[in-house]
């Protein structure tokens, strides 16, 4: 009889596991698990909190851990009167494809629905204010996802690794955003960073090969470190004025940038800020830039020509270390900045400096060991002989100014690279030609077959 009766027990216990699981979710919150449909209601008032699956057979209740039931939950419905979504909540529930919360929910706790690599699309309720650390760390199929304008800041690692995303929007209410937010969102191709953003953290866009573009807001003052490393599809980039300082390895391996201009409110540049931007052809230096740090332009190998701005004292090593095509440098300073025997590759390409000051450069090390040095044509003023003509060039904030010439001749100006800024025909034995160029850059300016040299005031 005791045989039988173990029997049918053995027998039973496999229908029985397969029936709903329930429990309680919180002080007022309770959830039940519909194991035949993969569906998770949550229903009730308050917070979520100690959570655990509880099965009812007959009088005897089994108490089991809840992660060794995650990968068994498909939906997720969050009744009306639940507040907050706790911590590791949904952690790898890497089977969660669907998911409800409703609006009384105003906060998610951290890694809340980390390594839920199922889930392709969520919309967050309007009475969340903070998108918590490891929300969505590691979902790799979420595509889309709503931030209502009441969230004020992105915690640390919020959607990194999330590789399917390819778009989000920001809203103008979000003020921070944490170290490692976007990092590894590779899919990502686009965003908008608002001017409400006041703070952004380390590595926050740390290898999203995807991005094409972005523009900084005029609301931030640093760009921290490795924040847009290993971005290798980024070709254009704009930093405002507002900011005052580059970080370490900040946009390093880069390698689709191909220009850059560093705003004169820029004082500092951490080491290796532009290393390994392979494809980066021109630099424009902020003139406020006292000092070039250790590999700031490392292996930048397509850059050919590069302007010094005369407020830069000091190199360190290796400031333009592996760019091995720079054929032309310019440096406005007076006085020979300090610099390294290995600031540059080598001492191949021309250098240019001030007239009247060769022989201070010759005299310094390792500007001594360039064996190429000519000045500056046209410091202040540029002045160019054509036949039975004396030509004179001016510039003025940018706008070149070229006198006594034929009407009707082509006058084109060029950066140091060879790019075209700007062109204009004369008239009235005139031409004036508006460009781009900042001060203290080089502009070359073509008449005909003559070409002179201008510094940018």
């Amino acid at each position: 009889m005791k045989k039988l009766l173990l029997l049918l027990i053995l027998m039973i216990l496999p229908m029985v596991a397969s029936a709903d699981a329930r429990g309680r979710c919180g002080k007022n919150a309770f959830w039940n698990f519909e194991e035949t449909t993969g569906t998770l209601t949550i229903k009730g008032s308050g917070d979520m909190a100690d959570y655990e699956i509880v099965y009812h057979i007959g009088r005897w209740s089994y108490n089991t851990p809840w992660y060794n039931y995650r990968s068994n939950i498909l939906k997720v419905i969050i009744e009306d009167g639940i507040t907050s979504i706790g911590r590791d909540a949904f952690a790898n529930c890497s089977s969660l494809t669907s998911i409800t919360i409703p609006n009384s929910v105003t906060s998610i706790g951290d890694s809340a629905f980390s390594g839920c690599s199922g889930l392709t699309s969520i919309t967050i309720p309007n009475g969340v204010t903070s998108i918590a650390s490891s929300a969505f760390y590691g979902c790799s199929g979420l595509t889309s996802i709503t931030i209502p304008n009441s969230v004020t800041s992105i915690g640390d690692r919020a959607f990194s690794g999330c590789s399917g995303l390819t778009s989000i929007t920001i809203p103008n209410s979000v003020t921070f955003i944490g170290d490692n937010a976007f990092s590894g969102c590779s899919g990502l191709t686009s965003i908008t960073i608002p001017n409400s953003v006041t703070c952004i953290g380390l590595c926050t866009f740390l290898g999203c090969t995807g991005l094409t573009s972005i523009i900084i807001p005029n609301s931030l003052t640093d760009i921290p470190n490795f924040a847009f490393s290993r971005c290798s599809g980024l070709t254009s980039i704009t930093i405002p004025n507002s900011v005052t300082s580059i970080g370490y390895e900040a946009f390093a391996y880069c390698s689709g940038l191909t220009s850059i201009t560093i705003p004169n409110s820029v004082t500092g540049i951490r080491d290796f800020a532009f290393s390994r931007c392979s494809g980066l052809t021109t630099v424009i230096l902020s003139q406020n830039i006292k000092v070039i740090e250790k590999s700031v332009f490392y292996e930048c190998i397509k850059l050919e020509s590069i302007t010094i701005p005369p407020a830069v004292e000091y190199f360190y090593q290796s400031s333009f270390s592996g760019c091995e095509n720079l054929k032309e440098i310019t440096a406005l300073s007076t006085k020979p900045p300090h610099a390294s025997y290995n600031t540059f590759p080598n001492y191949n390409a021309t250098l240019y400096v001030p007239e009247g000051y060769i022989k201070a450069y010759q005299d310094t090390y390792p500007w001594s060991r360039f064996a190429t040095i000519k000045t500056i044509d046209g410091e202040t003023n540029g002045v160019v002989n054509i036949p039975a003509k004396a030509v004179l060039i001016r510039n003025e904030c940018g706008t070149i100014h070229v006198q006594g010439i034929d009407d009707g001749i082509l006058v084109n100006v060029y950066n140091v690279n060879g790019t075209q800024v700007g062109s204009s025909v004369s008239q009235n034995g005139a031409a004036i030609v508006n460009t781009n160029l900042q001060p203290g850059s080089i502009a070359i300016v073509r008449i005909g077959e003559k070409s002179v040299k201008v510094l940018v005031k």
